[in-house]
C-alpha cells in the first residue's frame, strides 16, 4: 500500500497537477476571505466563517479533478494489470491511491492556517476569535474533503475516461453535499425531511463547525468513506 501511496504522491508533486490544485484553492479562498464582498475585514470582528463557507464549494470542483485519474487512467493505458501483478491486494491499491489524494488535500489546507494566525493577530483584543470553532471546522472540512476524495476515487473506477470520471464525481459530491439538504427542505417531505437532512454532508459539516466534536458526525464521515472505498474495490476487481 505504501508503494502505491508514494507513487501517487510523487506523481502529484512531480507534475503541475498538485501545485495547480493547491494554488487554485489558496487563491480562491484568499480572495473570498480578504477581498470579495462580505470578506473578513468587512465583518468588523475576528471570524473565519467566509473561508469555511466557500471552501467546500471549491473542493467540489478541485477534488474530483484530483481523483479523476486514479483508476480511469490505469484502465485506459492498461497499467491496472501491472498493479495486480504486484504482491498487493485490491484493497491496498485502492487505499494507497485514496490516501495520496487525502494527503494532497492536507497540503492544500495547511497554508490556510495563516488566515487563522492573521485574524488572531488582528483581533481586538488580540486573540479574540473562537479557536474551538475554528479547530472543529478545520476537522470537519478535512473530513469533508476526504469524503469527496472517496467518492471521486469511486467515480474513477467506473470508467476509463477521466472527463467522465470528473463529471460523475462532481455530481455525486454535489448531490450529497448540497442536493440532499435542499431536497429535505421541500414541504412535501414532512417529518422525513428532518431525517433526510441529516444524511447530507452539509448538515454534518455544519454540526462540527459549532465548536464541539460529536462522535456521530465523525462516524458518519468514516462510514461514507468506507462505503465508497468498498464500492471502488468491488469495481476494480471486476475489471
Amino acid at each position: 500500500m505504501f508503494q502505491i501511496f508514494q507513487k501517487e504522491v510523487n506523481s502529484f508533486l512531480n507534475s503541475l497537477i498538485g501545485y495547480i490544485v493547491i494554488g487554485v484553492f489558496l487563491t480562491a479562498t484568499g480572495l473570498f476571505v480578504w477581498f470579495f464582498k462580505d470578506n473578513v475585514l468587512d465583518y468588523g470582528f475576528a471570524d473565519l466563517t467566509s473561508f469555511f463557507q466557500v471552501a467546500p464549494f471549491i473542493f467540489l470542483f478541485l477534488i474530483p479533478a484530483i481523483t479523476m485519474r486514479a483508476f480511469a487512467e490505469e484502465f485506459k493505458t492498461g497499467t491496472i494489470e501491472l498493479l495486480f501483478t504486484k504482491p498487493l491486494g485490491a484493497w491496498e491499491i485502492v487505499l494507497g491511491k485514496y490516501l495520496a489524494s487525502c494527503f494532497l488535500i492536507l497540503l492544500a489546507l495547511l497554508p490556510t492556517l495563516l488566515y487563522y494566525y492573521s485574524i488572531y493577530q488582528l483581533g481586538n483584543p488580540q486573540g479574540n476569535i473562537d479557536s474551538a470553532a475554528v479547530i472543529t471546522s478545520y476537522i470537519g472540512l478535512y473530513f469533508l474533503g476526504c469524503v469527496f476524495a472517496a467518492l471521486g476515487v469511486f467515480s474513477s473506477s467506473l470508467t476509463d475516461n477521466q472527463v467522465v470520471a470528473f463529471v460523475i464525481g462532481f455530481v455525486m459530491c454535489l448531490i450529497l453535499y448540497y442536493g440532499v439538504g435542499k431536497l429535505a427542505e421541500l414541504s412535501f417531505m414532512g417529518s422525513f425531511g428532518y431525517i433526510l437532512e441529516q444524511i447530507g454532508l452539509d448538515y454534518q459539516f455544519e454540526a462540527l463547525s459549532r465548536g464541539l466534536i460529536d462522535s456521530r458526525n465523525i462516524l458518519y464521515f468514516i462510514s461514507v468513506i468506507a462505503i465508497a472505498l468498498w464500492g471502488t474495490t468491488l469495481k476494480v476487481t471486476q475489471k
